[in-house]
């Protein structure tokens, strides 16, 4: 079965729990895809990459808009920037991968690897 085919299933499986799609297949993964990366979906991924992934992304848009907004004007040092941008990544992965981890359990759902389009 293709990335793609796979992914058709698990858009009907998912529905059928009654898992908004937008949980699903967030815009940064419908982008990956779109790009022809075949990462797993954040239902079917992981807890560290998933933590890993989200913190990231959240800690540099953050840190950007933070720094746009805020802290240019007010002078803040690099390194307080940098940490305070790290720390909330961290914490927004941790708590963005255990929401997803918590949702995989209660649907029972396996990893990627072994999807095979529910039941």
């Amino acid at each position: 079965m293709t990335h793609g085919e796979k992914l058709e299933r698990m858009y009907r499986h998912t529905d059928a729990l009654g898992i908004s799609r937008g949980t699903v297949a967030p815009p940064a993964w419908r982008l990956l895809w779109k790009m022809g990366l075949e990462v797993p979906p954040p239902l079917f991924a992981p807890f560290l990459p998933m933590a890993l992934a989200t913190g990231s992304f959240f800690a540099v848009a953050w840190g950007l808009l933070m720094w746009l907004g805020f802290w240019a004007r007010q002078g803040m040092p690099v390194a307080l920037m940098a940490g305070s941008a790290l720390a909330a990544g961290v914490l927004f992965g941790l708590v963005m991968a255990g929401i997803y981890r918590h949702l995989a359990r209660k649907h029972r759902l396996p990893s990627w690897a072994d999807y095979r389009g529910g039941a």
